[in-house]
């Protein structure tokens, strides 16, 4: 099993590409907000066309397996998917491939 990590900046990649797929848009419409609580775990503010919708950890792990399977050659439903909290990177998560990548 190998694992990779990514930063801020792909989480918010995935969530763009996630919503704008979803709504229609074009990801630049798209902005996004990433956020950590201490009860509430990760979560996301997104805003579009003048509207704010809240992500859950969930939606953020949705997010991140549309990106996978996407813009990557990693299977998006074998990899297992970390969302933590980095003190220098800030929040990141690292996918565990448990395939090498697809056939």
């Amino acid at each position: 099993m190998e694992t990779i990590r990514l930063y801020e900046q792909d989480l918010i990649n995935a969530v763009c590409l996630h919503i704008a797929q979803k709504k229609s848009l074009a990801p630049q419409d798209v902005e996004v907000e990433l956020m950590y609580d201490d009860d509430y775990g990760f979560s996301a503010e997104v805003h579009t066309m003048g509207r704010k919708q809240v992500l859950i950890e969930a939606n953020l792990i949705e997010a991140l397996r549309f990106y996978l399977g996407t813009e990557t050659d990693i299977d998006p439903m074998s990899a297992g998917l970390s969302l933590l909290l980095d003190d220098e990177a800030g929040i990141v998560v690292d996918v565990t491939q448990r395939h090498s990548s697809r056939m």
